[in-house]
């Protein structure tokens, strides 16, 4: 390697510049993601009890449509009131989209179930580290209803536009209804059905969920004709309070016209709540974002911030609280207390390399090589989509003590020869001093240094569960003690520079103090080849 000195230095010299340029932008998170690919596939059945939905939804979902997707290794359902839940879990090594194209193939063909239910509907997927961050919604001047209409129709869109945002659920909702309350003894008293009053009130709506009457079909209103044009009739429906809906006459009462609003009390208000939200002890709306796989806890929450920012002269007379949960912070002083302690411990290399070695060349030979493995780690674990969390961290405090220990190991070595060749009253040639030097180190350490990368082979391979939680701590040892098996040899060339060129400026007096290690002085060294 003695004839590509200079390329070799370049490598070296641009990973670690690509290194430092992208390292900063890698994902942070504050551990990896460890579940293997999950769909989860939701479908609402309004008004449908448990054992309802079990048998008339979940069942059919499972058996009919979802049975045989290629790669599913368990399938777990959830059924509620008004809401069945299915999750498909794929086995370890399935890609996330091509598991969500599976499956949506298969819900292509949804129509073939029972018509009791809306479409079922594939969520978002979710980071399995858990919730991104928590927001408080809380207001003096607007109601519940009106906060969460806010909340429903301004703010959560804005979120979900967030890169990186993957779901906004929203805790103590209440939607905005018109709730028709009706009272047996006067609809007896009128001669009039409960189910006049549903095709009543469900038909003068734009758009009614009951799909057994006639307005749960959009239709057109028809069209004028004219003699030279045509105009089209659209359907207004000043129906938003409940006064408005009170004048609407109920259907099929005969010749006479009874009002909505004679035989019934027709208020605003919401659904019932399933679970309630407080904010700082108050009644408010609690917003708890999720994120996408492998997406940047900082970076999404810096693009939250920033779109609550944007909606501020909006939202006048509400407090928004982004402070209930908020994980960005811990990561933000993680980061700098471990940029504190790596600082400090880069100074105590130095000292100890300087006081161990006295050859200010050869500590900063060690110091490079040392850093060039850490960089080249973490820029693999960059490339192949992992984020830099606590685990990998773990993995680059590991892979030091074995790169140090190398690169330390080889600078007493080249040492040894050098205290050995001035012994003997002989120059040796840089080239040949470096060569013997490390032919020397590399049996016994190298074999241990391989042997560690062995031990942890396994665990970066198998994409199994079990292992998936330490798989990036083995992938970062494995890289960098690669690396630093690979360094011993192609670093020979940039040592030999810097040696020779100490070496034919006649500084052949470098002070190295007494030899180190228990070898004594060594026999002098041929001129390798």
């Amino acid at each position: 390697m003695l004839g590509f000195r200079f390329l070799v230095v370049a490598l070296a010299a641009g990973i670690m510049v690509v290194g430092i340029a992208t390292l900063p932008g890698m994902h942070t998170d504050v551990l990896p993601e460890t579940s293997s690919a999950v769909v989860e596939i939701q479908t609402d059945a309004p008004g449908l009890s448990a054992p309802e939905v079990e048998s008339l939804v979940t069942t059919p979902l499972e058996k009919n449509l979802l049975e045989g997707v290629m790669g599913v290794t368990s399938v777990t359902s959830d059924s509620i009131p008004g809401l069945s839940a299915i999750d498909l879990h794929f086995a370890p090594g399935t890609g996330l989209y091509q598991a969500r194209q599976l499956v949506q193939e298969r819900l292509t063909q949804a129509f073939v179930l029972p018509n009791v239910s809306r479409p079922p509907v594939m969520r978002q997927p979710v980071s399995s580290t858990g919730n991104v961050l928590m927001v408080g919604l809380t207001s003096t001047r607007l109601s519940q209803i009106e906060l969460s209409v806010l909340a429903r129709w301004t703010i959560v869109p804005r979120l979900l536009g967030v890169a990186g945002v993957a779901e906004v659920s929203t805790f103590g909702q209440a939607d905005q209804q018109l709730q028709v309350l009706v009272t047996p003894t006067v609809l007896a008293a009128h001669h009039i059905s409960l189910a006049q009053i549903i095709a009543t009130a469900g038909n003068s709506q734009l758009v009614t969920p009951l799909s057994y009457l006639e307005g749960s079909t959009p239709g057109t209103g028809g069209f004028l004709e004219s003699p030279n044009q045509r105009i089209t009739i659209r359907h207004v429906l000043p129906f938003g309070t409940p006064a408005n809906l009170g004048q609407v006459p109920v259907t099929e009462a005969g010749d006479r016209q009874v009002l909505l609003g004679s035989v019934a009390s027709i208020v605003q208000g919401h659904q019932p709540l399933i679970g309630d939200a407080q904010v700082r002890g108050g009644a408010g709306l609690v917003l708890v974002i999720q994120k996408l796989p492998s997406a940047s806890v900082p970076a999404v929450t810096a693009g939250v911030d920033q779109a609550l920012a944007a909606l501020k002269p909006g939202l006048a007379g509400v407090s928004v609280d982004a402070s209930l949960f908020r994980p960005a912070t811990y990561l933000a002083s993680a980061v700098r207390n471990a940029g504190l302690a790596l600082l400090v411990a880069a100074v105590l290399a130095v000292i100890a390399l300087i006081a161990l070695l006295l050859n200010l060349r050869l500590v900063f030979l060690t110091l490079a090589g040392i850093s060039l493995s850490l960089v080249a780690a973490t820029l693999v674990l960059d490339l192949l989509g992992s984020s830099f969390n606590s685990l990998v961290l773990l993995g680059l405090l590991l892979a030091l003590a074995i790169v140090t220990g190398d690169a330390a190991g080889g600078a007493c070595a080249l040492m040894q020869r050098l205290a050995a060749g001035r012994a003997d009253g002989q120059r040796q040639p840089a080239g040949g001093l470096v060569a013997a030097a490390y032919r020397d180190f590399r049996g016994v350490h190298g074999s241990a240094t391989l042997a560690a990368v062995v031990a942890v082979a396994p665990p970066a391979a198998f994409e199994a569960d079990a292992v998936r939680e330490v798989r990036e701590v083995a992938v970062e040892v494995a890289v960098a003690t690669t690396r630093a098996l690979i360094a011993r040899h192609l670093d020979t060339s940039a040592q030999t520079r810097l040696i020779d060129g100490a070496i034919s400026r006649g500084n052949t007096a470098m002070p190295v103090g007494t030899a180190l290690g228990s070898g004594g002085p060594q026999p002098p060294v041929r001129e390798a080849s």
